[in-house]
């Protein structure tokens, strides 16, 4: 498909306003080129309807009136025929073009903040016991991973999912970082891979792929092999003998007995090999498709040309050992074609097939696991770098071995509208290990949570953050945001509170310092037990080396910060009522709030306090 506007690699330092241009020159050349293809499907369908009919004319005049000769019939099948291809193929273009308008569309969908509701949500990605996906909103509408996917497989989401779930070690992000930089201006590569077999996203999973790959083994038997040879070979002479009138059709009726009672023999088999092969054929094509394009990229970056290694396994290179694998598929179904049926019994053509297709799945089973992989990985980096692309102004986090350290200058939540994005500065480090967030309600408390732990998230996954600079030490995140009871459980608010705190003191115990990030801490409880559990657990937290952010209702608490040590401070957001309305500027100010807003929220509803 021919690609408009700059050179694939020109708009690597681009601005928001080049990205919106590119995506609108892109978008309107593929809405031209999905009605020029348009255009020409109808133009076939008109010219083969044309000679459908002029078929059944030169049929009716060879056949009825003997005017002409029943040859004349062979042209406009032939033509008809040849016709059926070159459609299929211009439909196959039309199908590809308006995949990818659809793709610069919903880019400049992002752009504008409409995104929130398409594409996948990642909702079985879901874990409540992570100690901070669902605090973060890493999955379901509007949440990182539905903002950041374009993965068409299954093996994509998963692995995206993933590296949310599962920070990378330093090493591993900064590598990945190299990629994402790398795929980001890689704007062709990008738009192929999420048009590449237009349709429904692949079903296939990782698992479903082992499992075919280690199904046990079927008709692999040396004599089994054999004697499939020896009795269509058999069946071959004789049937030439008979129609040679060189013998009666004794041997003939012989050995097609033969072969009934050797196809009576393997048929259990035979139904196994359609059930397994059937469970990774419906996707290998996509696989072939989006392989032969990884095939043919030459990439710069180490992460990328390591990737690209692991497809080098033998001489043929991968999709093409899945092309042909899909043509062993072709021979084995054409059994059912009412035609040929006939001729692939006595021939054996079926287990012909399947032998083919067991001896495939033999030789190259376990590699297509490993290129599946290549495949999500591949997927997961241009997600992550279709977000770096858009999101230009967004940059690449620095990573540090002198922990713990988070520190950042502009922090924005990732998941607004930039315009609608307050940014803040923040520093948490051996001289200052936790803050302590006093504020009204819907100040911006929780939300500044959720930003310092999803810019954490997209750090190690190797992504580019919401920030004007971000510096880092490798941290263990824990989070205590979005607590639930459970009516079913029998788990109280307060006792799902305390479950997650013991969760994130349990991270404590693991190598390198925690990161936590507590939201109304202790809010289940009263005034005089929440002030000494909270201070207890600090003291803990603090005495391991964990830094973080808590929030809290209760002034009381914010007293606590004297007698932790000067490790601890204050910090607020503020508010302000003006003709009436609550207004908020969403900014961490040093110090203790000085005034709630509860009543005036009250007043606002219409109650009387």
């Amino acid at each position: 498909m021919p690609k408009p506007g700059p050179t694939d690699r020109a708009l690597a330092g681009a601005d928001a306003a080049e990205v919106r241009r590119e995506y609108t020159v892109r978008l309107s050349f593929r809405q031209a080129e999905e009605r020029r293809w348009d255009r020409r499907s109808a133009l076939l369908s008109a010219v083969r309807l044309g000679v459908f009919l002029t078929g059944i004319l030169l049929t009716w005049l060879a056949l009825r009136t003997h005017v002409l000769s029943v040859w004349w019939l062979i042209a406009p099948a032939i033509v008809f025929a040849g016709l059926m291809v070159v459609h299929e193929v211009v439909l196959d273009r039309k199908r590809r073009a308006a995949a990818a308008a659809a793709y610069y569309q919903d880019g400049l969908d992002r752009l504008d903040h409409r995104w929130i509701g398409r594409g996948p949500s990642g909702d079985d990605f879901a874990d409540p016991k992570h100690p901070f996906a669902a605090d973060l909103d890493l999955f379901g509408d509007g949440s990182l991973f539905q903002l950041l996917c374009r993965a068409r497989t299954s093996q994509g989401q998963e692995t995206l999912a993933r590296w949310l779930l599962q920070p990378a070690s330093v090493k591993e992000a900064l590598s990945r970082q190299e990629a994402v930089r790398e795929l980001a201006a890689a704007l062709d590569l990008r738009e192929d891979l999420a048009v590449l077999g237009a349709g429904d996203p692949s079903k296939l999973r990782l698992q479903g792929l082992v499992d075919w790959q280690q199904a046990p083994g079927l008709l692999r038997s040396r004599r089994v092999r054999t004697l499939a040879v020896v009795l269509t070979f058999s069946g071959l002479l004789a049937a030439g003998a008979w129609a040679a009138h060189l013998v009666r059709a004794t041997p003939l009726l012989i050995v097609l007995l033969l072969q009934g009672i050797y196809r009576f023999r393997v048929q259990r088999q035979m139904r196994a090999v359609i059930g397994v092969t059937d469970m990774a054929m419906r996707d290998l094509p996509l696989m072939a498709a989006v392989l032969g394009r990884l095939e043919r990229e030459r990439f710069l970056t180490a992460h990328l040309q390591a990737l690209r290694r692991r497809l080098d396994t033998d001489r043929m290179k991968p999709s093409r050992r899945l092309r042909r694998l899909e043509r062993l598929q072709d021979c084995f179904e054409a059994r059912r074609n009412v035609l040929f049926a006939p001729i692939s019994y006595p021939l054996l053509w079926d287990i012909h097939a399947a032998i083919a297709l067991e001896s495939w799945r033999e030789r190259h089973g376990t590699a297509v696991v490993g290129w599946f992989k290549v495949i999500g990985e591949c997927e997961a980096l241009a997600s992550l770098a279709c977000v770096a692309y858009e999101s230009p102004q967004d940059v690449y986090p620095q990573f540090t071995t002198d922990g713990p350290l988070l520190e950042g200058v502009g922090l924005g939540h990732p998941l607004l509208a930039d315009p609608d994005c307050v940014r803040n500065d923040l520093r948490l480090d051996r001289n200052q290990s936790l803050l302590i967030i006093s504020g009204s309600n819907m100040s911006g408390k929780s939300t500044w949570l959720r930003t310092v732990g999803l810019l954490h998230v997209l750090a190690f996954a190797g992504a580019p953050v919401r920030a004007r600079t971000l510096r880092l030490s490798r941290l263990t995140l824990g989070a205590s945001i979005r607590i639930q009871d459970s009516l079913h459980s029998g788990v109280s608010h307060f006792a799902a509170e305390v479950q997650r705190l013991k969760q994130i003191v349990d991270l404590t115990a693991q190598d390198g310092p925690v990161l936590y990030l507590v939201d109304e801490v202790l809010q289940g409880t009263n005034s005089h037990d929440r002030r000494v559990g909270t201070e207890a657990v600090l003291h803990k937290l603090l005495s391991r080396g964990a830094v973080g952010l808590i929030t809290t209702h209760d002034l009381a608490l914010t007293e606590m910060a004297e007698a932790l040590g000067s490790r601890v401070a204050n910090v607020h957001f503020q508010d302000r009522v003006i003709d009436g309305m609550m207004v908020f500027d969403y900014r961490v100010h040093p110090g203790v709030i000085e005034r709630s807003n509860a009543l005036d929220l009250m007043r606002a509803a219409g109650l009387e306090v």
